[in-house]
């Protein structure tokens, strides 16, 4: 089964994504934002668990989280497949103007199943070796 790694700091919101993922039929690995910060060999994790998509959650001071994505994105992460989340879409719009597709979470209704669906999406993207 594909891995879907969720990256975030909100234990609930984790636990409900981890549930719904794994409904759809993945295997979640979690890790922690503040576990990555610290110093988690997110390199070793990678490479032991190869994940097809990471779910990455962007929270506030939204600035600060995003300048952590993209490094991370250039590093460890690199080549990696991303569904981005975040409490606060329009925020992140106009902090960092990007492209990038993100993900409100609201409620745990029907941005839950976007957020799989664009889990599932990913995941068929992903290039095969």
């Amino acid at each position: 089964m594909p891995v879907v790694a969720v990256v975030n700091t909100n234990p609930d919101l984790v636990e409900l994504l981890k549930a719904r993922i794994e409904a759809a039929g993945f295997v979640v690995l979690v890790m922690h934002i503040e576990d990555i910060r610290k110093g988690l060999d997110v390199g070793a994790v990678l490479a032991q668990h190869d994940p097809a998509v990471i779910v990455y959650d962007i929270v506030m001071p939204y600035e600060r989280s995003w300048r952590f994505l993209e490094h991370l994105r250039e590093t460890s992460f690199k080549n990696r497949r991303f569904v981005i989340t975040t409490p606060n879409e329009q925020g992140i719009r106009k902090l960092v103007g990007r492209d990038d597709r993100v993900y409100e979470i609201l409620d745990d209704g029907g941005d839950i199943d976007a957020i799989v669906q664009a889990v599932r999406e990913a995941a068929r993207a992903r290039p095969t070796v």
